[in-house]
């Protein structure tokens, strides 16, 4: 199980790697980033609590703040970074076929 656990967040985290360099733009960039390398740390982090748990019978709660940690901060902080980049106007792919935030804030100007 333990050992499982670590092999998918490698993958995860491997994954989310060759996405940061594969991808075309910053949007689908920070889409393979945040997603496939939160799973992978907290699949990580859960195996490092669970092998601190069982076989050394030492349960940490720091480990499972730094999985709650890293669960509440890196969607945010990718949004965040996300949103920076459209409202400073880096442009999105020539095969991105929508932008919902340019709509969004279209129709908050013309209100």
């Amino acid at each position: 199980m333990i050992g499982v656990l670590v092999l998918i967040g490698a993958l995860l985290s491997l994954i989310s790697a060759i996405g940061v360099i594969r991808l075309p733009d910053v949007y689908t960039r920070l889409h393979a980033s945040t997603k496939a390398a939160t799973l992978g740390v907290m699949c990580i982090l859960l195996a490092l609590f669970l092998f601190f748990g069982l076989v050394d019978g030492y349960v940490s709660a720091r480990i499972l703040l730094a999985i709650l940690f890293v669960f509440a901060t890196a969607p945010v902080g990718g949004h965040l970074i996300s949103r920076a980049a459209h409202n400073t106007g880096v442009s999105l792919w020539e095969s991105s076929t929508q932008d919902d935030l340019r709509k969004k804030k279209t129709k908050k100007d013309l209100s």
